[in-house]
């Protein structure tokens, strides 16, 4: 058995991998496999096996959000993602593992996320957005919804 394809990543997972010390992710907002999140989480996923994730990290709280609601594990997904799957098979893959499979559902988690206000959010987070997070990542920039918060930062609004 080759041992080194167990420790380097494969090339087509680092060709497809994003250096987030140059670029940033994909928009929560951005879906992928239907899911709003999905795309973010593996723009992070992939450049965490290769190496270019820089201060992103996979598997954070919004990425279980994803892999809560989608009954996904996340090293389930990183194993899949590892293959140098690209966007459409690991869409399709998404699809294939979810336990939301039901379109209705899944849209209406989709709208939930994206329309999440700042007030929705559990207090502490609340208290962590407004003292530190905020100051720190988005001086001058208050936005009401959770996934505003990613887009101010990363400079899309």
């Amino acid at each position: 058995m080759n041992t080194e394809t167990k420790t380097q990543p494969a090339a087509k997972l680092v060709d497809l991998a994003k250096d987030l010390k140059i670029t940033f992710p994909r928009s929560p907002k951005e879906s992928l496999g239907g899911y709003v999140i999905a795309a973010r989480t593996l723009d992070k996923c992939r450049a965490a096996l290769a190496g270019t994730a820089d201060e992103y990290h996979f598997n954070c709280g919004l990425d279980q959000m994803f892999f809560k609601f989608s009954g996904i594990q996340a090293e389930a997904f990183r194993e899949f993602v590892a293959t140098g799957a690209d966007d459409v098979e690991v869409g399709a893959w998404i699809q294939e593992q979810a336990t939301h499979q039901e379109r209705s559902e899944v849209v209406a988690w989709n709208f939930k996320m994206r329309d999440m206000r700042m007030t929705d959010m559990p207090s502490d987070i609340q208290v962590y957005m407004e003292d530190e997070y905020w100051p720190e990542y988005i001086n001058g920039h208050y936005p009401h919804f959770f996934f505003d918060i990613y887009d101010i930062e990363e400079g899309r609004i």
